[in-house]
């Protein structure tokens, strides 16, 4: 069982930077790959970043890429979602989960946050 806190949303402006937490409870953090997904007013939660559990791979939606960093720390049983140049339309609930496979798929992870706001006005 992982529970998972997220924090660090807030309203920025357009072109500022944000970091998101993640922070997981448990003993067996660094056995699960974990991913960052949002999800936008009116629209479906989306695929955002994952992480592979030693952190040596990392995976992101492409129109995202370069703008997110997605990293962790097993140490602190944590991961991070680094967001430059952010825009409103990245203006979404930000989610992280724990999964066992490294996957774009909502099905592939088993454990969920709460999520965190952020908006991104223009």
């Amino acid at each position: 069982q992982v529970q998972l806190v997220e924090s660090g949303g807030g309203l920025v402006q357009t072109g500022d930077s944000l970091r998101l937490s993640c922070a997981a409870s448990g003993r067996t953090f660094s056995t699960y790959t974990m991913g960052w997904f949002r999800q936008a007013p009116g629209k479906e939660r989306e695929f955002v970043a994952a992480i592979s559990q030693n952190g040596d791979n990392t995976y992101y939606v492409g129109s995202l890429k370069g703008r997110f960093t997605i990293s962790r720390d097993n140490a602190k049983n944590a991961v991070y979602l680094q967001m430059n140049s952010l825009k409103p339309e990245d203006t979404a609930v930000y989610y992280c989960a724990a999964g066992r496979v490294v996957g774009r798929l909502e099905s592939t992870y088993n454990y969920w946050g709460q999520g965190t706001q952020v908006t991104v006005s223009s």
